[in-house]
């Protein structure tokens, strides 16, 4: 039996994933990513590019995705807390425009597996937040593409109102805006 904990969310394929922690008078310890144990759960991704991000609070990042490089992510918060948020954006997807949102924390310590193909985003909760995420492809500048944070048509409930965004999430456009072929396929090829 893996001592890896998977919860089914409302959008198949999308994962939240608790790892066993071991707990003692130092801390804690624990493995982060097992890739035979994720395996079991329906993880099957070469991850090949690890990033890291620090936020204050309010500031919210996303909705980001890549077309032609679709990236399946595991996303883990090592400090602080945040409200994570993943947009079906396959063309062709059953779940296509549908969104769900998660908080994930260093006290909950649940990680998200969003697969390819889906866009990506979430707001800090915390003072600070600490974010680390797995990508199963790289990081492509001229295939990034994004979703207005605010769609209405996404019915996404941030718990903040007045986000700090970067430039560039300031002016993506809402999904039914977006050329079609600006979108991934599903399923993703």
């Amino acid at each position: 039996m893996s001592d890896l904990l998977c919860q089914p969310t409302n959008m198949p394929g999308v994962l939240l994933l608790q790892p066993k922690s071991f707990r003692d008078p130092r801390g804690f310890f624990r493995e982060t990513y097992h890739a035979k144990k994720f395996a079991e759960h329906g993880v099957h991704c070469n991850f090949v590019q690890d990033n890291h991000s620090r936020s204050c609070r309010d500031a919210l990042r996303g909705l980001h995705y890549q077309v032609r490089h679709p990236q399946a992510k595991l996303v883990s918060v090592i400090r602080g807390a945040i409200f994570d948020v993943v947009v079906d954006l396959r063309r062709g997807s059953p779940t296509f425009g549908r969104s769900a949102g998660f908080t994930l924390s260093d006290e909950n310590q649940q990680m998200a597996f969003v697969p390819a193909g889906f866009a990506h985003g979430f707001c800090v909760l915390s003072d600070i937040a600490d974010v680390h995420y797995k990508c199963s492809d790289f990081y492509f500048p001229d295939d990034d593409g994004g979703i207005a944070w605010n769609d209405p048509a996404l019915g996404i409930t941030w718990p903040v109102t007045a986000p700090i965004l970067s430039g560039k999430d300031h002016t993506y456009p809402r999904l039914a805006e977006v050329p079609l072929d600006r979108l991934p396929f599903f399923p993703p090829s």
